[in-house]
């Protein structure tokens, strides 16, 4: 068997658990997270079900630690003997910093050349890249040609999404803009946006159903009827998220459908009742 040329690296705010990564050719770092005064690393020895559970027992809010150094430098030292260079991507360093540790690392590690990626974005819309990214080396391209990938996504992907509350974007700190909807109502149901990194205020709707038909005709209007890659990210809402892909299937040509819990990372930050969706195309 060939050799593959480039690993894909990425970190647990991807919205993809170790095992779930491994499958598509991605490796993630996992990303730790504090309940009480347990640390777990999310995805290894903490589902997001759990995790759910845990986050309403518990009186503090959790909190999230990015991998360390150290965290990449074991991973890399596992795929250097299988591989040629290694190509990482990470959260947007807005929102964590993770780019630090990965960079920590590239300068500690000299056995094989590391790449790393800001994705300027976070969950599934980080996992999308990587997810793509794997695909490209898989294909046997050199880790020159994946950057050029991953960049073209970058300019290209959307990542909205609406949470039950702002609660707990609030109390995390990773409100961004979205501050000018706390004043409103609190019973709206806003819709978020990765912009250049942060997360930002889109619109506001009334209903959660209508905030989730709002986030299909963004898609349409951004989309067309063109062939999209499309991901769902949802916080411990399986049913919801079932519905809402059985419609994009319905309405849109995906050429990739993926759905994933946004798991411990993200639910911290968003809570429990977010809904999102993240989308690409390729063709102009």
């Amino acid at each position: 068997m060939k050799k593959q040329k480039v690993a894909i690296v990425t970190d647990g705010a991807c919205s993809l658990t170790p095992a779930q990564g491994e499958q598509l050719g991605v490796y993630v770092a996992p990303v730790y997270v504090n309940i009480g005064d347990k640390t777990y690393q999310a995805g290894v020895d903490l589902e997001a079900s759990e995790f759910y559970r845990l986050m309403h027992a518990s009186k503090k809010l959790p909190t999230t630690a990015q991998p360390t150094a150290a965290d990449f430098i074991k991973l890399y030292t596992k795929l250097a003997d299988e591989v040629d260079e290694i190509v990482t991507i990470v959260i947007s360093h807005h929102m964590s910093a993770t780019l630090q540790s990965a960079e920590m690392a590239k300068e500690q590690f000299t056995k094989v050349p590391v790449h790393i990626i800001d994705s300027e974005s976070v969950s599934l819309g980080l996992g999308m890249m990587a997810i793509a990214a794997a695909r490209a080396a898989a294909q046997g391209q050199d880790a020159q040609a994946v950057i050029r990938q991953v960049e073209n996504i970058k300019q290209r992907i959307n990542v909205i999404f609406t949470v039950d509350t702002l609660e707990y974007l609030h109390k995390g700190g990773r409100i961004g803009g979205a501050t000018a909807f706390l004043g409103s109502a609190l019973s709206i149901k806003p819709i978020l946006y990765i912009k250049d990194g942060r997360i930002e205020p889109l619109e506001k709707q009334r209903t959660r159903k209508r905030s989730i038909v709002r986030l299909l005709e963004i898609m349409e209007k951004k989309i067309g009827s063109g062939e999209v890659h499309v991901a769902i990210l949802h916080g411990n809402i399986p049913n919801e998220a079932h519905e809402l892909e059985q419609q994009i299937r319905e309405r849109f040509n995906c050429v990739e459908l993926v759905t994933s819990e946004m798991g411990p990372v993200i639910g911290v930050h968003a809570g429990p009742g977010t809904l999102g969706l993240v989308f690409y195309s390729l063709s102009d």
